[in-house]
């Protein structure tokens, strides 16, 4: 199999996943204008961002030879679940013949999910299988650990350094075999990371932005106009309510303990949505609240255009900024959005919070 898969942050762990097994990997480039357009043109006009960024992926995929394409599914309203089906048929009256394989949550369907397994599993024995999945899952949560310094510790660069070394750093754990591996490459990254100068600024005017929504559009950078590097740029730490370490622990092992920090996030969520209505409402609204109760200065909320669960979450949105003096931006992602325009509204988002700190400061 010439394995492919979508593009979501850092493509470098599946690529590790599915090399280590055995399958060439077809990684898809990262999401450009070329993508999306691809997407665009041949998705449904009405479907949500990520489907057509996605399908964009996909097809410059299959360009470059992929014959396998492996992606996660959905559940409840959001259209997620369907991705797969929906990209299928637009593939197929395309003209091409491709197989996918759809991995749902194990608990929703079991017998499913390990034939799905046994496809990736190839030749290879399970005590290999397992052993690959720890090191990708050592990979994950390292570099997850890893790049929540660099979106912490970028605000106060005084070189501008920490793009570049971020870069360099995930090319390491690119080439890394083993779980030993990974731990000598992420004591080399903290090392290097806290090398690097920072300026010096004072505890009350640092200011701290969560960023939640829609998982694709919060982690892909590509699509979200580097939002975490851009906040950075202006001396804000930022933080996502979405890792892909953080996704795998509450969605594929099924051990409590690796789902209570999830379960916290929307415990915290059910004064405003009871139930769990699909894709990431929930968990926004959830996170939201954590996000404050940290002591964060602000929250921008990411959606793709139509999402119909975030668009449910920011009804909720309006309510939490009224009842708590909160400040949330919320930016609407699609193709058809203008950075300069998104520049300006963060930049006046951040003003604000600034001015509401300065006046806390007077008010003491």
């Amino acid at each position: 199999m010439k394995i492919t898969f979508p593009y979501m942050g850092s493509p470098y762990m599946y690529e590790k996943l599915f090399s280590l097994l055995g399958h060439e990997v077809i990684t898809p480039p990262r999401p450009s204008q070329r993508t999306i357009n691809y997407g665009v043109k041949y998705s449904p006009e009405f479907a949500c961002f990520p489907l057509k960024v996605i399908l964009g992926t996909y097809l410059e995929a299959l360009e470059l030879g992929a014959d396998t394409i492996v992606t996660s599914g959905g559940n409840g309203p959001c259209r997620a679940g369907y991705y797969g089906e929906a990209q299928k048929k637009i593939l197929q009256n395309m003209g091409y013949d491709v197989e996918f394989i759809i991995f749902d949550e194990p608990k929703r369907d079991w017998k499913t999910f390990l034939e799905n397994v046994k496809k990736i599993k190839g030749n290879n024995s399970w005590r290999q299988v397992i052993k690959t999945v720890k090191i990708v899952y050592d990979m994950a949560k390292s570099m997850d650990k890893v790049e929540k310094i660099v979106e912490t510790k970028r605000a106060y660069e005084c070189n501008k350094e920490f793009t570049k070394v971020w870069h360099e750093i995930t090319e390491e754990y690119r080439k890394i075999e083993s779980s030993e591996d990974v731990k000598r490459v992420e004591k080399k990254a903290i090392e290097r990371l806290n090398s690097i100068k920072i300026c010096e600024v004072p505890e009350e005017e640092k200011i701290k932005i969560g960023i939640v929504g829609e998982i694709y559009v919060v982690m892909e950078p590509s699509i979200n106009g580097n939002i975490e590097e851009v906040l950075n740029a202006y001396g804000a730490e930022v933080e996502r309510s979405h890792y892909i370490s953080e996704w795998i622990d509450f969605n594929l092992i099924p051990l409590p303990f690796y789902k209570e920090k999830e379960h916290q996030i929307l415990k915290k969520g059910e004064k405003y949505i009871e139930i769990i209505i699909g894709g990431h409402a929930k968990q926004s609204v959830g996170a939201i609240i954590d996000f404050m109760e940290r002591g964060f200065d602000g929250v921008i909320h990411l959606k793709p255009f139509g999402c119909l669960p975030e668009l449910v979450s920011q009804s909720v949105i309006d309510k939490i900024m009224r009842e708590y003096d909160y400040p949330i931006l919320s930016l609407s992602v699609d193709e058809q959005m203008a950075i300069a325009n998104v520049l300006t509204r963060i930049e006046a988002f951040l003003d604000v919070i600034k001015l509401k700190k300065h006046r806390k400061r007077i008010a003491r």
